[in-house]
């Protein structure tokens, strides 16, 4: 586990993000047509999705931050993984969550987590994906927040609901609709409403348009630069799984950040604002 300052990682992602640069070398992944899993699962078992694409020198269109902590292909030592503020770090170390599973999936989604919260009837699943597969990532997360993608999971002999079939689903990672766009549709299939956070630089901005036809509520987004990394989303499920007001959900969101970028709790309140 590599652990780099705070101060030093967020110097380099206000630069990455704040250039538009074209992610010339990611690769072209053919639109395929979405899982939609009809399989029962347990609906008493809330389940929070949450979908990271890992930091990228090469496929990414970022300014570098130092090279092992920004090899999308390594997510032992990527920024937003397996870093100290990563999320198979951060939630590892929490006292609130227990580690249930770890384990590999493809050469696409490099890692799977399964989380269970100590106190109540949550499951967290977190995807670690290949840093040059950014669109994917964030395609399966707009699919999944529509309905469109929909999956279920065995842990333990319970089988639970993830994407689609998730209650709230989270995309962590660089705002790759800088550099790209996309052209499919993302209409919510089912009339269900999820929750959604994304911590990305500029999200509220970039990813609107997209979320506005999934139908789901955006708890937690950016209005500018930030460094999304796990203590904000670890911070802002607490809230929500402790059924605060989507307004307490963002405050513990901003208060999070501010304590560890100390960058002072009005400055991080209008960085990570709530609805559209």
């Amino acid at each position: 586990m590599l652990k780099t300052p705070v101060t030093i990682i967020l110097f380099f992602l206000s630069l990455g993000c704040g250039q538009k640069a074209n992610s010339t070398n990611s690769p072209v992944v053919k639109n395929t047509a979405p899982v939609v899993n009809i399989l029962p699962f347990d609906s008493t078992i809330k389940t929070i999705h949450v979908l990271v694409a890992l930091c990228d020198n090469k496929y990414q269109g970022i300014v570098p931050v130092p090279p092992k902590i920004g090899n999308g292909q390594d997510p032992d030592n990527n920024l937003y993984w397996g870093c100290g503020a990563g999320i198979r770090t951060y939630f590892k170390n929490s006292k609130n969550w227990m580690l249930l599973k770890r384990y590999a999936i493809d050469s696409i989604k490099m890692e799977r987590l399964v989380f269970k919260h100590k106190k109540e009837n949550f499951y967290l699943v977190a995807d670690a994906y290949n840093g040059k597969y950014i669109k994917k990532c964030t395609v399966d997360f707009l699919q999944s927040c529509s309905g469109q993608l929909k999956d279920t999971l065995n842990i333990n002999g319970k089988t639970i609901g993830i994407n689609g079939n998730s209650k709230l689903l989270s995309y962590i990672g660089h705002d790759g609709l800088m550099d790209f766009s996309l052209s499919q549709p993302f209409a919510n299939t089912d009339n269900k409403i999820r929750d959604a956070i994304i911590l990305a630089c500029i999200s509220k901005r970039y990813f609107a348009s997209h979320l506005i036809a999934t139908k789901a509520n955006p708890l937690v987004w950016s209005t500018g630069l930030m460094s999304p990394e796990a203590y904000t989303l670890h911070d802002a499920l607490e809230s929500y799984i402790n059924k605060e007001s989507i307004e307490n959900i963002r405050a513990s969101a901003a208060k999070a950040y501010a304590r560890y970028q100390k960058c002072g709790e009005k400055a991080a309140r209008n960085l990570l604002v709530t609805g559209f």
